[in-house]
């Protein structure tokens, strides 16, 4: 699916065109589910999934419209997420028994789920897309092993699937718990020799170190929050810090063979914003470039909630 660009003006729509220096589309990237997650239904600020064996209600400001599904089947859900007025940091209530951890196999590894004081279970799902990107561009290297680096990585999913794949992975993350729980879903994996570095480390110091001793990755990922603090308790600001950050990543990149994916969530800015920088830190390197929303497609009605803004861009 894609979104054409646009522009304002007294232009008729038969002679609209691509803005120069901007996409002549934007993408609409849909993430229809897999056996162990599903969007069942959603609506009125809510939404209903299944992670695993666990069903779960959670906030969804952006499911304006009505749900589909009959209230007893939401009423059905394992656990019940309030937050406050920023629909992040809350309690959950569970309406039947859920464990403390449970398996999700997503992307041919195994991401052990919690309920978490931030709404959140520890896998973002709607990123399958992307991590199948990565995998692409990781079977295009030849003739040394692939190198990744996953920036604000969190528990770990790209980084294990990335390292099934044969890869070699900086995982990089600030903060203690999420790399515990990373190395927890490392050993669930089954991968416990697989050449993952998981280092607590602020990423824009990473960065600049890695730039310093000339190295180079295939695939870069970059999943910034929009505010957070580094282990040092060094501060990150998203529209501050992000455009110096891409700088960096971009002369990390392998001059031969290499892919990047920029995601951002929660942000009052546009999938133009980010394809704009991206596009100027890597101007003088060609390629592709495909920008826009990732979303996830509900299984009762088929509509979708977009989840992040992205930018992906592969070398010639």
């Amino acid at each position: 699916m894609h979104l054409q660009a646009m522009t304002d003006g007294p232009i008729s729509s038969a002679r609209r065109s691509a803005l120069p220096g901007a996409p002549a589309a934007l993408s609409l990237v849909a993430m229809n589910g897999f056996a162990d997650y599903a969007l069942l239904d959603c609506g009125g600020g809510r939404k209903l999934e299944r992670f695993g064996a666990i069903t779960v209600d959670r906030p969804e400001l952006q499911a304006m419209w009505q749900p589909r599904l009959a209230a007893g089947e939401w009423a059905a859900a394992h656990a019940v997420f309030s937050g406050g007025e920023d629909e992040e940091k809350g309690r959950w209530r569970t309406g039947r028994p859920v464990p403390d951890v449970w398996p999700v196999e997503v992307g041919g590894v195994t991401m052990l789920c919690r309920l978490s004081a931030f709404r959140h279970l520890g896998l973002f799902p709607e990123q399958l897309p992307h991590w199948e990107w990565m995998l692409d561009g990781l079977r295009r290297v030849t003739g040394t092993r692939p190198r990744v680096l996953n920036l604000f990585a969190y528990t770990g999913a790209a980084s294990l699937i990335a390292a099934r794949a044969g890869a070699e992975v900086a995982h990089i993350d600030a903060s203690k718990k999420a790399i515990a729980w990373a190395k927890e879903n490392q050993a669930a994996s089954g991968l416990a020799g697989a050449p993952v570095r998981w280092m607590l480390d602020d990423a824009r110091k990473f960065v600049a170190r890695e730039v310093r001793r000339g190295r180079t990755y295939h695939t870069i990922l970059v999943d910034p929050p929009k505010f957070g603090r580094g282990p040092g308790n060094e501060v990150w600001e998203l529209f501050e810090h992000l455009p110096d950050l891409m700088r960096g990543c971009a002369r990390l990149l392998d001059p031969a063979c290499a892919r990047l994916c920029l995601t951002a969530y929660a942000i009052r800015a546009s999938a133009l914003a980010i394809d704009g920088l991206v596009r100027e830190v890597l101007a003088e390197r060609g390629g592709e470039f495909d920008s826009g929303e990732l979303a996830i497609v509900e299984q009762s009605g088929g509509r979708a909630i977009g989840t992040s803004l992205f930018t992906r861009w592969s070398s010639p």
